[in-house]
């Protein structure tokens, strides 16, 4: 199954690590300073111009991605059909 974040890019739901919401999670310190050490490593891409609305950490071969999307965690977690696993337990 996939994962459309927003603009052309779609990664696979296996590689999904996690689904952040970039407001909520970047009040913690430690949040911004893992943001920061990412960005300066090169792991973070923006795919979008639109202001970004949450994170996504994925991984594919062993080597770590964070996209920038402009798409809610909340969509994005029905997109993926968690919440929609969460209701049926």
């Amino acid at each position: 199954m996939f994962l459309h974040l927003g603009g052309d890019v779609v990664v696979r739901l296996k590689n999904v690590i996690a689904i952040m919401d970039l407001e909520t999670t970047t009040i913690s310190k430690i949040s911004k300073e893992f943001l920061t050490i990412a960005e300066e490593e090169g792991f973070i891409e923006n795919i979008s111009d639109d202001l970004p609305k949450s994170f996504i950490i994925t991984e594919v071969d062993k080597k770590s991605k964070i996209y920038l999307s402009p798409i809610s965690s909340v969509t994005l977690f029905k997109r993926a059909g968690y919440i929609d696993d969460i209701a049926n337990v």
